[in-house]
């Protein structure tokens, strides 16, 4: 099935983890420019520029700092000179890692408010930064990525799936701000708990717990929520928009 990608350019911003990795080879096996960005990982991203070839580079970009979607956004459209689809994927984790036995409400501030504010006007920046070149080729295709901790919850986990769940808000009138703009879709992919070559302590801790609430009985791997989002940017996609798209193996 031939997805319509085959020169477009997108934007997968945290491509250094273990998700952001196999969402970019996908759309780069579909034949797209795919634009690399991390925060720290230099050498991952790097890597995976090598894998990909020459239709692929590598960008800097730290969703917290200020005017980083616009210098994002101005590096890419300097080299590709448009902007087809982006893919929020980056994530910022607090300092900490969650714990469900501390109460939410002694949480630092400076602690939950950097959670929520990177996270949400991280995504949010960056979806407006590129919405006018969107709209400007009356094509576009946004791909939110979320968790299942916006709808199933967890203790310890209050502020990130706040964030988290700030992006379906988003996307769902987003599709609609868009959508009188030309061929522009908005949409989130919400996958549960999964496999990826960078969260092994994560699914040694959890896994089997969320394994046991699914219907296949294991955990997807990378490459199966991959799957859906690749799909959703492309041209293939041409009715699906303002959805949360779980991909969580029916947990």
């Amino acid at each position: 099935m031939d997805l319509g990608l085959h020169g477009r350019t997108v934007i997968v911003t945290g491509a250094s983890g273990g998700l952001g990795r196999a969402i970019a080879r996908g759309f780069a096996a579909e034949g797209a420019e795919v634009v690399l960005t991390y925060h720290q990982d230099r050498s991952a991203v790097e890597k995976l520029a090598g894998e990909i070839g020459d239709r692929a580079f590598v960008i800097r970009y730290d969703m917290g700092a200020d005017n980083a979607a616009r210098k994002l956004v101005d590096a890419v459209l300097d080299r590709a000179g448009r902007i087809d689809v982006l893919v929020n994927n980056a994530v910022r984790w607090g300092s900490s890692a969650p714990d469900p036995d501390a109460r939410f409400e002694s949480v630092p501030d400076a602690e939950w408010l950097t959670v929520l504010r990177t996270n949400v006007e991280g995504a949010l920046g960056l979806s407006r930064a590129v919405a006018p070149a969107m709209r400007e080729h009356r094509w576009g295709r946004l791909v939110h990525i979320s968790s299942s901790l916006a709808v199933d919850g967890a203790a310890g986990s209050e502020y990130y799936a706040a964030a988290k769940a700030a992006l379906h808000g988003f996307s769902r009138s987003a599709a609609f701000g868009l959508g009188g703009s030309g061929d522009i879709l908005s949409n989130v992919v919400m996958p549960g708990l999964t496999r990826t070559d960078t969260n092994g302590m994560i699914v040694d801790a959890a896994g089997g717990h969320y394994a046991a609430l699914s219907p296949l009985r294991r955990l997807l791997d990378a490459d199966e929520v991959a799957g859906p989002v690749v799909y959703l940017g492309s041209a293939a996609n041409t009715g699906i928009t303002g959805q949360v798209v779980a991909v969580t193996g029916g947990a």
